[in-house]
């Protein structure tokens, strides 16, 4: 088994065989240059700014934050992120396949590299998906205390035990010396009990819209994302007549460490990158389509992150940023109440497209992952009617919802984190080696100054992972555990499952 496995771990798939097979699938083309932006944007903006620009600003029980230097954060993480979307481009416009970097790994450093990179992609959307979740929930719990006057006391301030994880309520309880027996039931008087109801019925219905087809997504995608600029661009526009420059002294509370454990945490957002591409197969013209959609949406994207963050630690003194919904309670403290409520309901929408967006992305990856027989035939499954992979639309829905009994927030977006530069580091060297192997491929676009692009996105990559090593633990770990046991499942069931 062992000379098996061996003899599999570096086999390859061309260019043209992925492309050949993805022609076998039958996903519809149906998605424009306009719709791979919408899907980039919705997936950056709103995981960046909507989730987790309070803990980059503030920092989490593990990590240092960059305060108002945030800025500078930004900046570096979006360098960063230049060099991989030039090398996600290239490649891109020569295998317009679904699966995103994992096809591509497979196409140019083998099987076993292939699944290694899916697995941890898997980690990014479906986990990821838990921080986004978290937030969507605190806005809606901000929501509905707007409307305390016309609803029931029951449903504003619905129990804990069924708006968080058992961790957060742990946290929560050790924090402030609380019994966690008299805030939510446990089993056996001895197993604590939460359910984060509202992500219960979010992820069911996003998984029902997603089942039912890409084009219905994409249009629900754009409404909400328009939704969430149009909120946005209101807390910029109201926002910066109210900034106090006081706020932004000290700069940068944690020096150079705060600040690149922010463009660290920041960075989780640019998976929105890797979302363009997954959905690549889906595009009626990827070649041309994806290479623009990538840039459009890290150009747009980085210059509004700069903006609100300016606004946000402008009226917010350090410290005082509440990191579920940052810009609804930066406009409270401004006693803009009546745009916070307006904010609460846009980014209730704006989060859902996300959420929506990262499940979509999830399940394209699986696809590929299931067509090229690392998993069961079953996964693979098209829906007759809809021709979307139904199967796996609903097992990355009930994983979600498993998942969100006992992740939170901060614990998610850090661990997602390593599978994003997990997948950013093998896109830079797949783009390499491809020139190698696959020379006569046409090429729609092309990296400039190569290799010194793609080797300047793995050693910013290697920077930013290394810096956080300083202060993370749990996160590390759980990432560590995670490999580990994409490597088991590789050696006991996948390899012998493949194509020789």
């Amino acid at each position: 088994m062992i000379k098996k496995i061996c003899s599999n771990i570096l086999n390859r798939k061309s260019a043209c065989e992925l492309i050949e097979n993805a022609k076998k699938g039958s996903l519809k083309k149906t998605l424009s240059a306009f719709d791979l932006f919408i899907i980039g944007i919705g997936a950056i903006v709103g995981t960046g700014i909507l989730t987790i620009v309070g803990t980059a600003i503030q920092g989490g029980p593990e990590s240092s934050g960059a305060g108002p230097a945030i800025i500078i954060s930004m900046i570096l993480a979006a360098i960063a992120c230049v060099f991989c979307a030039l090398c996600y481009s290239e490649v891109a416009s020569i295998i317009p396949v679904s699966g995103s970097v994992y096809t591509y790994a497979y196409a140019s450093l083998g099987e076993f590299a292939a699944w290694i990179v899916g697995w941890a992609l898997m980690l990014n959307y479906v986990i990821g998906n838990i921080a986004v979740s978290s937030s969507w929930c605190g806005y809606l719990t901000q929501l509905l205390k707007g409307f305390s006057q016309y609803l029931p006391d029951f449903v504003v301030n619905f129990p804990l035990w069924l708006r968080n994880d058992v961790r957060s309520i742990l946290h929560m309880c050790d924090k402030y010396s609380i019994n966690p027996h008299d805030i939510m039931p446990y089993l056996f008087d001895k197993i604590p009990v939460a359910v984060n109801l509202p992500v219960v019925m979010l992820t069911l219905v996003v998984t029902l819209v997603l089942v039912k087809g890409i084009r219905e997504s994409a249009r629900f995608a754009t409404i909400m994302v328009c939704l969430n600029l149009f909120m946005i661009i209101s807390f910029v526009v109201v926002g910066a007549p109210h900034i106090d420059i006081q706020n932004w002294t000290p700069f940068a509370p944690n020096g150079i460490q705060g600040i690149m454990m922010g463009a660290f945490i920041i960075f989780f957002a640019y998976i929105g990158i890797d979302a363009v591409t997954a959905t690549a197969e889906e595009a009626k013209n990827p070649q041309r389509d994806i290479p623009v959609a990538i840039f459009t949406t890290l150009i747009f994207c980085t210059v509004l992150y700069i903006l609100v963050a300016l606004v946000l630690t402008g009226i917010c003194p350090l410290g005082t940023i509440n990191i579920q919904a940052p810009i609804a309670s930066a406009l409270c403290a401004i006693n803009k109440d009546y745009l916070a409520c307006f904010i609460s309901v846009a980014s209730v929408c704006a989060l859902a497209s996300v959420f929506l967006i990262c499940q979509l992305a999830s399940t394209r990856i699986l696809y590929a992952m299931s067509r090229d027989k690392f998993l069961p035939r079953v996964l693979r499954a098209i829906h007759k009617k809809y021709r979307t992979p139904h199967v796996l639309t609903w097992l990355v829905g009930i994983v979600t919802i498993v998942c969100s009994l006992f992740m939170d927030l901060n614990i998610s977006a850090q661990l997602c984190n390593y599978g994003t530069f997990t997948s950013f580091i093998a896109i830079c060297i797949a783009v390499m080696v491809l020139r190698k192997t696959e020379p006569d491929l046409k090429r729609s676009f092309r990296v400039p100054l190569m290799p010194l692009f793609p080797i300047l996105g793995i050693i910013s990559s290697l920077s930013l992972m290394a810096f956080s090593l300083k202060e993370l633990t749990s996160s590390v770990a759980m990432f560590v555990l995670w490999i580990v046991l994409g490597v088991a499942i590789y050696v006991t069931f996948s390899y012998k499952n493949l194509r020789n």
